[in-house]
């Protein structure tokens, strides 16, 4: 058993205590903590990866409690890689946050940024249903706290929005925790999956009704079509370095549809079949279309910075509804690069508000040229690793029933999305700005402007890290998406993940 698997749940927990407890009043000691603790994380999530590699499923299981009587933490390479990309994001939000000083504005940052990577990082490894609810609940609470960081009237209306949102989504979580398990006797996700494949005649609709409110929950994490409205507002309004770090938030609803309906309700369960498939692929395109028009027509750049996250939540779910192993290739590299792309976004944008006078354009240079990587890679647009998803997927989708809507959806909104940009950066960049519109995310108590700031190296490196990232990702193309085609075909093996959940300890 592979104690280190636990790490990246109980180090940012225990973390985030202490400095809520001890270290409330000194945030330089917190500051210093908190990129400790992110930089060990990507040293073990590293480490984790890199011994997920051999493609055996490793199994920690808490108390030693053999499945499905004990909660259990599971490490594949699809969980490794969610851990190893969650910590590389969260070190260029961090220092972010410090170098731009949004960490002072308001109290417990830096514990509560500790609380967020402690729910990401359990829902990616538990291998239990009811405690992916529980790391959701801890997402949220952290979540809210992060979005209403430093006050004001916008982000608590829209952080209401969000947690009213969320916690019907949460509701439905339980009704669909306590029917799947009227059914199946388990919450346990490998002993669920074999209790589904034997699923007794008469119980399949009541099944069937679980997993649908199962995937409904999911939708709503990652603010598909139509329940996607939640998401402009919410990361409109919040400080952009908690945007950012939300950038991975939607993809923990992206991950728990491919874990849940290969492992559980993927092909080997005949009273599901694709039903989900064909549900969801409609809505994926949707979801691109309502983001791509939104980048069209926002007038402000968080807005703009927001509906890009939906429109790539599109493409992402688009390729997960393709349910083939090579559909979830597309949509694991493409998920990597969009979690990437999305943090630069809104890093940079925070940028742009920052440097910007009252009535003054952002300075060019440096700024500019992030703003414009940042875009294409938003967009999709050669040579970064956002086109390369983009062909992945239409390559994928080739034989695909509904192949010339996928094309015509995924060029469309990609021309949509370059207009849109194209057009607030030379708004923001080169002509001067209405007073009305400048600087939103930097106002003082009277609503009116802060004076812009000279740029800061700190915040200006913090900002190049995911940029950096993408760089790597389109040089390094070509090992990344064999690793992640391996990592489809573990995860569509399933009867791997269940043998190694289930062997009691000691055995196999």
């Amino acid at each position: 058993m592979n104690n280190w698997i636990v790490a990246p749940v109980l180090m940012p927990a225990m973390v985030a205590a202490v400095m809520a407890m001890a270290m409330r009043h000194d945030l330089v000691l917190q500051r210093v903590f908190s990129v400790a603790v992110t930089v060990a994380l990507i040293a073990i999530s590293g480490g984790l990866f890199h011994s997920s590699l051999d493609g055996v499923t490793q199994v920690y299981r808490l108390g030693d409690w053999p499945a499905p009587f004990g909660i259990v933490l599971v490490l594949d390479r699809l969980s490794a890689t969610m851990l190893l990309l969650t910590s590389l994001l969260a070190l260029g939000v961090v220092l972010y946050a410090i170098g731009s000083g949004w960490d002072g504005r308001g109290w417990h940052f830096h514990a509560l940024f500790a609380f967020q990577l402690m729910g990401v990082n359990g829902a990616f490894l538990t291998g239990d249903a009811f405690n992916l609810f529980v790391f959701f609940e801890v997402l949220l609470i952290a979540s809210y706290g992060l979005m209403i960081h430093a006050g004001g009237g916008m982000r608590l209306r829209s952080g209401l929005q969000y947690v009213v949102m969320n916690l019907v989504g949460s509701t439905l979580f339980l009704f669909a925790m306590g029917t799947l398990y009227a059914v199946t006797g388990t919450l346990n996700m490998a002993h669920m999956a074999l209790r589904v494949r034997a699923i007794e005649p008469g119980n399949e609709a009541l099944l069937l009704v679980g997993a649908t409110l199962l995937v409904m929950v999911f939708l709503i994490k990652a603010a598909a079509f139509p329940v996607q409205f939640w998401l402009p507002g919410t990361y409109r309004n919040a400080p952009m370095p908690v945007a950012a770090l939300f950038a991975i938030l939607t993809k923990v609803g992206a991950y728990a549809i491919l874990r849940m309906y290969t492992l559980v309700f993927g092909p080997d369960a005949a009273a599901v079949g694709t039903f989900f498939s064909g549900h969801l692929l409609p809505l994926a395109l949707a979801t691109m279309v309502v983001g791509a028009l939104g980048v069209l027509g926002a007038k402000q750049p968080p807005r703009q910075a927001s509906f890009a996250v939906l429109a790539s939540m599109g493409t992402l779910l688009t390729a997960i509804a393709l349910q083939t192993p090579q559909g979830t290739t597309a949509a694991l590299f493409y998920l990597v690069h969009s979690t990437f792309a999305a943090a630069a976004l809104f890093l940079v944008v925070d940028l742009i508000l920052d440097s910007q006078g009252p009535t003054t354009r952002a300075p060019g240079g440096l700024v500019a040229a992030f703003f414009f990587v940042a875009a294409i890679a938003s967009a999709g647009m050669p040579p970064l690793s956002g086109f390369l998803g983009k062909l992945l997927l239409l390559d994928a989708s080739r034989d695909a029933a509904w192949m010339p809507a996928i094309w015509a959806t995924v060029l469309i909104t990609s021309l949509m999305l370059i207009v849109g940009f194209t057009l607030r950066g030379s708004r923001y960049m080169w002509k001067p700005l209405d007073p009305t519109f400048a600087n939103p995310q930097n106002l003082d108590p009277d609503g009116e402007p802060i004076p812009a700031h000279p740029l800061r190296p700190l915040a200006l490196t913090a900002a190049a890290i995911p940029l950096v990232m993408l760089v790597v990702l389109t040089l390094a193309a070509g090992p990344v998406m064999r690793a992640m085609s391996e990592t489809a075909q573990q995860l569509y093996d399933t009867d791997g993940y269940i043998d190694a959940v289930m062997t009691p300890p000691g055995e196999g």
